[in-house]
């Protein structure tokens, strides 16, 4: 599957997303999911931020704006998600531990909100779904690649990414601003995004959305911006 350059370069212990090139053609959609390190560690942050139920949403952040990263330029956005083949595309470049734990925790059919990160207006732009569940991100190997990781081995690989697959856009842009406004308010009302980890968690670039944060919203799409 053809795998588009996207999203945000870190180093090891941040949280921010990255480039890519394309998916090996000898993937297998079937493959099972990459191993699972510190599988309570796992279990724990997802049900920490979710509630009782682990969480089968989620946001996932991506950069819409040309930025080079060793001569990489890292821009992804939903516009470039739906030009894909299949409207699909391989989640890389994650190199942060919990992130990676949310990537692992995935299940087939989930959805996530495509976010803009680290632009002039970030926000939530539309609607995704994970199409293949975790596997070895191959940019750790990649020596030319701004991920790589020179202490992951290919027998043991740190770093895992999923598939995701475009569902649409949102029916409007709703800006962190938007969010952050009801997330105010919320937190002395006991609102659905009191405990949001947009803003409790804000480096994360993969994060678990509670169905109630889920379903305010898309309620925020039918609403003049407040």
């Amino acid at each position: 599957m053809p795998r588009p350059r996207k999203r945000q370069a870190e180093p090891a212990g941040l949280d921010k997303k990255g480039p890519s090139g394309k998916c090996p053609k000898s993937e297998n959609p079937g493959e099972s999911p990459a191993k699972v390190e510190n599988s309570s560690l796992q279990k724990t942050a997802v049900s920490d931020n979710c509630g009782k139920n682990p969480s089968s949403c989620w946001l996932m952040k991506s950069e819409p704006e040309s930025r080079l990263e060793k001569g990489v330029d890292v821009k992804f956005g939903i516009e470039d998600l739906k030009a894909q083949p299949r409207q699909t595309a391989c989640w890389d470049g994650v190199r942060n531990y919990q992130a990676r734990n949310f990537l692992r925790a995935m299940k087939l059919e989930e959805k996530a909100f495509f976010y803009h990160s680290n632009c002039k207006e970030p926000g939530i732009a539309g609607l995704m779904k994970i199409v293949k569940e975790a596997y070895p991100d191959h940019t750790q190997f990649e020596k030319n690649n701004p991920h790589y990781d020179p202490s992951s081995k290919k027998d043991n690989p740190k770093w895992s990414m999923v598939d995701v697959q475009f569902i649409r856009m949102m029916k409007r842009f709703i800006p962190l601003s938007e969010l952050r406004s009801h997330y105010q308010v919320h937190r002395a009302t006991s609102g659905p995004l009191k405990n949001m980890v947009l803003f409790t968690r804000q480096r994360l670039s993969i994060q678990p959305v509670t169905q109630e944060e889920f379903d305010f919203i898309l309620s925020l799409e039918e609403k003049e911006p407040s």
